[in-house]
């Protein structure tokens, strides 16, 4: 990213290195959040019991990245003296992270829900429950790389596929919802009913990214 302007000052100058670094950290920040989405995919579809484990340790990390960029875009707001443009960037980064964080959460949530499934027999539905994590995947991805390009336009083509999870999410929901003469526990049906909820709110949440983008580059949302 690239958002310096009036080099001249050296206040100035202090002022977009701190911006730089903040820009950083969120993209560090957004890296460990698509590595715990992409280990929830791993627990959820491919048993990967030890996926868990790593997902509790990276949502720590996550949390922590959350609590200090927040802090930071704070510090900078009230202690320097921002133009319009960098009140827009730091008041969208703060919006961001919350998104980012909630994307984490969620991920530690299917990872548990993972272990509790363990025991049952594989639903029907997994191969498109699966195909929906995929496509919620794929729009978290498209939504950093809007971050790192600051491409404004991206928030057109993640809003085609949050379409398309939550096409899946009411298809899914009906499947459950409308399942007839179940045998032995209605536990797994819950769990997976949580998991398609889960997985239609990371999407939200990755479409809100590209949207704060937006925000960043045009001043309005995409």
């Amino acid at each position: 990213m690239n958002l310096s302007r009036y080099q001249n000052h050296p206040e100035r100058r202090y002022f977009e290195r701190s911006l730089k670094r903040l820009e950083q950290e969120v993209l560090r920040m957004g890296t460990l959040v698509e590595e715990s989405f992409r280990l929830s995919h791993q627990a959820l579809f491919k048993q990967n019991i030890d996926a868990v484990q790593k997902i509790i340790k990276l949502d720590k990390q996550i949390d922590q990245y959350y609590r200090q960029i927040e802090l930071d875009c704070a510090t900078l707001m009230t202690l320097q003296s921002p133009v319009a443009q960098d009140l827009r960037l730091l008041s969208a980064f703060m919006q961001l992270i919350r998104d980012l964080e909630r994307i984490g959460d969620y991920a530690k949530d299917l990872g548990e829900i993972s272990l509790k499934l363990l025991p049952y027999s594989p639903h029907p539905i997994m191969d498109e429950v699966a195909a929906m994590s995929h496509h919620a995947q794929m729009m978290l991805a498209t939504s950093l790389v809007a971050l790192v390009e600051l491409d404004g336009n991206a928030g057109q083509q993640v809003k085609e596929l949050d379409n398309t999870v939550d096409d899946a999410y009411e298809k899914l929901y009906q499947i459950l919802a409308c399942q007839r003469d179940i045998k032995g526990v209605i536990e797994p049906f819950l769990l997976l009913a949580l998991v398609i909820r889960h997985l239609e709110r990371m999407a939200d949440h990755s479409t809100n990214i590209a949207q704060r983008v937006s925000y960043i580059v045009t001043g309005h949302r995409g």
